[in-house]
């Protein structure tokens, strides 16, 4: 076998203590997505927008990456050909658990952006609506990630991907998030064997020719340990 692109979601970091959007009780179910996640909420109080965001980067900055994060960073490292690791997560997870050159696709945690101008620049712990571009000067900064109604990002890089993936596996994922959930037909239509592996089955399960249900950090770490030989590790 040959290349593998692998799309990561939300299911695999929250073994590291960071909430999903269908937890009843995490950071997303005490605010409208409306609210804190589009751009439309942000004109209208980029107060709130950067409470939230502060409270998650503070969140995310004190995870641990857990075994499922440093199984795929042992594949990359372990793996005869390219390993692609494609994520919808905007903390660092994957690169404090060893992976390399990770595809952000809708932003990170850690940048802030101009609205005004474009300009990205490392994110300090704490932003409001005061804080000002470094480049122009406006008072038009947000967080560097994507909101719902916006275009991901890196998504030319992605299809080319998609295209040359012998294998597709998708790890932790909704399958309610457009377009990552219809990587699966792209890889499909391209030739690539897909697998899912999620604690239960998403929204376009349907889509893959294998399912592995389960956590992340057993049924991630059994995969790679199916594919490289390695001997899964034990978390913490």
């Amino acid at each position: 076998m040959g290349k593998i692109v692998i799309l990561t979601g939300a299911g695999i970091s929250a073994e590291s203590g960071l909430g999903t959007f269908r937890d009843a009780d995490g950071l997303w179910a005490r605010h409208s997505i409306e609210d804190v996640a589009t751009p439309e909420g942000f004109a209208r109080n980029p107060s709130l927008v950067h409470d939230f965001y502060n409270a998650r980067r503070q969140q995310a900055a004190s995870a641990p990456p857990n075994a499922a994060h440093r199984a795929l960073a042992r594949l990359q490292a372990g793996w005869r050909n390219d390993v692609v690791i494609v994520t919808q997560n905007v903390d660092a997870l994957h690169e404090a658990g060893g992976a390399r050159d990770v595809i952000h696709m809708h932003g990170t945690l850690a940048g802030a952006l101009c609205a005004a101008c474009g300009h990205r620049w490392p994110a300090p712990d704490t932003m409001s609506p005061d804080d000002l571009c470094p480049r122009c000067g406006g008072a038009s900064t947000r967080p560097d990630v994507v909101w719902f109604g916006e275009m991901p990002y890196h998504m030319d890089r992605i299809m080319d991907h998609l295209a040359g993936a012998d294998l597709f596996a998708a790890i932790g994922t909704s399958g309610q998030v457009y377009p990552a959930a219809g990587f699966v037909q792209e890889a499909s239509a391209a030739g690539a064997h897909t697998l899912e592996m999620t604690l239960e089955a998403s929204d376009v399960s349907f889509g893959f020719a294998e399912s592995r249900l389960g956590p992340a950090t057993r049924v991630v770490v059994d995969w790679v340990a199916d594919l490289i030989g390695d001997e899964p590790a034990a978390d913490g």
